[in-house]
């Protein structure tokens, strides 16, 4: 057993232990090269890509303008303008007016039986429109009726008597002359004769009566029937079968009225001409009418006549302008704009055209330019230029009616730029 254990000597287990922690430090050892030196070029790289990025993205935001500050500038709206417009004396408002317009009613009361139109339909003159109830009317036109038929048959009595009577007197008066009969029968006969005469006068005067009741009755019964005093069409209706309609109050606006009507061929527009430029008008000046309901539509006018009064609460006075062409699509109280020529306008200066502002216009490298508005920025945009309209330009393609571009642009505005709109 003895033999079995070796010696134990403890230094040197000690230092062999020592030894071995040695070796296994050593192989702990990082190298500062490959742990140190190399993330430090790694990092130096990225910062360097991230800073070259960061000014390529600012560079980008500058071109694109987000860090400049938004140039205020004044905005107009590209139109259609008329030439006749550089020809325009005064310009006045109004409304289209018909000259003949009538409230139809009865002048009699009764319940309306029957109506025959409606709103928009038109109606020619002395076309029946509408029937009031009647029956006590058509009963006293047939009992006139009866006493005219009377009264002519008691005439024929009376004429036949008044014959007999004639042929008698003739009769006696040649028997008195001869003496074959006394005074006194002729003079019977004479009277006779004399009642025949009266009989005959009065049955032609009771015929006169009976036909004059006969009319009466036929006027009253034309009372029940509604016409058209013209050609026109219905405006408003304003009863309906079962109502009771009054003459009382029959005008243009009153309920008792049963329709209105208006002749569409007698439309003129009434407008307000201020007293102090009255001395730029006169009867039958050349007009051109725009009708808000229609904006894209000129109509040929001229001035009808002047009203002879004035407005003192307003100080103007009215002016009736006449269409020199009808069309179907004007109505009655449209409003309108009327603008007072110094000439009649030729057909080329009647028709539309694209325009703008001329302030509006820059010229760059030799073109012509205007600068779009889109999304709070310009776009510089060429155009191409016409004819001149006043302080107007006609503009014959680049831009559309409707677009918005920039007035009096500044000369640092550029293409991109964002802008500010300003309050003129």
């Amino acid at each position: 057993m003895l033999g079995y254990f070796k010696s134990f000597d403890p230094l040197t287990d000690l230092r062999k232990s020592s030894l071995m922690a040695n070796e296994d430090l050593s192989k702990l050892r990082i190298e500062k090269s490959k742990a140190v030196i190399r993330p430090r070029r790694k990092k130096r790289i990225v910062l360097i890509v991230l800073f070259i990025l960061a000014v390529i993205l600012l560079g980008f935001l500058y071109i694109q303008g987000m860090f400049t500050p938004a140039i205020e500038v004044q905005v107009t709206t590209v139109s259609q303008v008329y030439p006749s417009q550089s020809i325009t004396v005064l310009n006045a408002s109004g409304y289209v007016v018909p000259q003949r317009k009538s409230a139809l009613a009865s002048k009699v009361t009764g319940r309306l039986i029957w109506l025959g139109v409606e709103e928009g339909n038109r109606v020619t003159k002395d076309q029946i429109i509408a029937r009031l109830e009647s029956d006590d009317v058509a009963a006293a036109k047939q009992q006139a009726s009866a006493n005219v038929n009377a009264s002519r048959s008691n005439l024929e009595l009376a004429k036949a008597d008044l014959r007999e009577a004639i042929l008698s007197l003739e009769r006696y008066k040649t028997l008195l002359s001869k003496g074959v009969i006394p005074q006194s029968v002729y003079d019977t006969t004479l009277a006779r004769y004399e009642k025949a005469v009266a009989a005959v006068n009065a049955g032609e005067a009771t015929l006169k009566a009976n036909l004059a009741a006969l009319e009466g009755a036929n006027i009253n019964l034309e009372y029940t029937l509604i016409r058209a005093p013209f050609d026109a069409v219905v405006l408003t209706k304003n009863a309906d079968i079962g109502d009771i309609v009054t003459p009382i109050g029959a005008a243009a606006n009153a309920k008792s009225a049963v329709i209105t009507i208006a002749d569409m061929n007698s439309l003129q527009v009434e407008a307000d001409v201020s007293e102090s430029n009255l001395n730029k008008i006169k009867r039958g000046q050349p007009c051109e009418i725009q009708l808000d309901a229609l904006p894209g539509d000129r109509f040929r006018g001229a001035i009808h006549t002047i009203v002879p009064t004035a407005d003192r609460t307003k100080a103007t006075v009215m002016v009736k302008i006449r269409f020199i062409e009808r069309d179907p699509r004007i109505l009655p109280e449209m409003s309108a704009k009327v603008a007072f020529l110094s000439r009649p306008a030729t057909p080329e200066e009647q028709k539309p055209k694209v325009a703008i502002n001329q302030t509006a216009v820059v010229n760059r490298k030799n073109k012509e330019k205007v600068y779009l508005i889109k999304e709070s920025k310009v776009e510089e945009t060429t155009v191409s230029l016409g004819t001149k309209i006043g302080d107007m330009i006609e503009v014959l393609d680049g831009i559309k009616v409707g677009d918005q571009i920039v007035l009096n642009p500044p000369e640092r505005l550029r293409n991109g730029l964002k802008i500010k709109v300003t309050e003129k």
